[in-house]
């Protein structure tokens, strides 16, 4: 059937009507850039963390962790003790640390550059830590298969099961012991003894005359004495 004259005066109307109402419909809002990361938060969301969180407040070791998080572009991996990993060190341990031990403890922990669980298997040991470039090594060892990872210190392993957040640039981990460098707690190598009071070395012992000699050399200047009065006694008398 043929179009009437009518409808086809209105069809542009309508079109022209279709397009307006298209061009004023509210654009979809673009996605919000994303804050900055907040390290704290994800300990305070896990909720077993008050002792690290304690810790890393007492060394000023947050600020340094979240300016590095939004100023790098390698992002960061973080091991998280948890409350019973440090409830399970030796008695009086983290007292025995200097504060700047203390720093060197939490960043060992720390891995500057962001990894998912898959690219820790990827990695050649030992990994450098923000305690890296130290005196010592400060590095970690990665081994495992899948998504089973376990990390060494040389002192201590651990297996790291879960995620507290494993989206770039921050990664967060929580271990069940705390990572133990051998540059804090390794055996120390013992120290030279000193040589003992009153023994002399082989230079003064050759020096000093011998206590012998100097017996057998009076024992001789008294023999000549005698023989020497004996022969004037005689010699007077005669």
């Amino acid at each position: 059937m043929a179009a009437s004259p009518l409808s086809l005066l209105l069809l542009p109307l309508f079109l022209s009507l279709s397009l307006h109402a298209q061009a004023q419909a509210p654009a979809a809002p673009a996605p919000a850039p994303s804050g900055p990361v907040n390290f704290t938060a994800v300990l305070v969301k896990g909720g077993q963390f008050a002792t690290l969180i304690s810790l890393l407040n007492k060394t000023h070791t947050f600020n340094q962790i979240e300016n590095q998080l939004n100023s790098s572009s390698e992002g960061m991996t973080i091991f998280a003790p948890t409350d019973n990993a440090f409830n399970n060190l030796k008695a009086g341990a983290l007292n025995a640390l200097t504060q700047q031990q203390q720093v060197q403890l939490l960043q060992y922990h720390m891995l500057p550059k962001f990894y998912s669980l898959s690219n820790l298997l990827l990695v050649s040991n030992p990994v450098p830590t923000q305690a890296s470039g130290q005196d010592g090594v400060w590095g970690l060892n990665f081994t495992g298969q899948s998504n089973q990872v376990n990390v060494s210190t040389g002192l201590v392993e651990v297996q790291i099961n879960n995620a507290l957040r494993q989206d770039s640039p921050l990664a967060v981990y929580p271990v069940d012991k705390v990572l133990l460098p051998e540059e804090l707690f390794g055996v120390k190598p013992p120290s030279a003894s000193p040589p003992a009071p009153g023994k002399s070395n082989s230079s003064d012992t050759a020096a000093e005359p011998s206590p012998g000699k100097n017996s057998a050399g009076g024992r001789n200047v008294a023999l000549g004495l005698i023989f020497g009065l004996g022969f004037l006694s005689m010699g007077i008398l005669s």
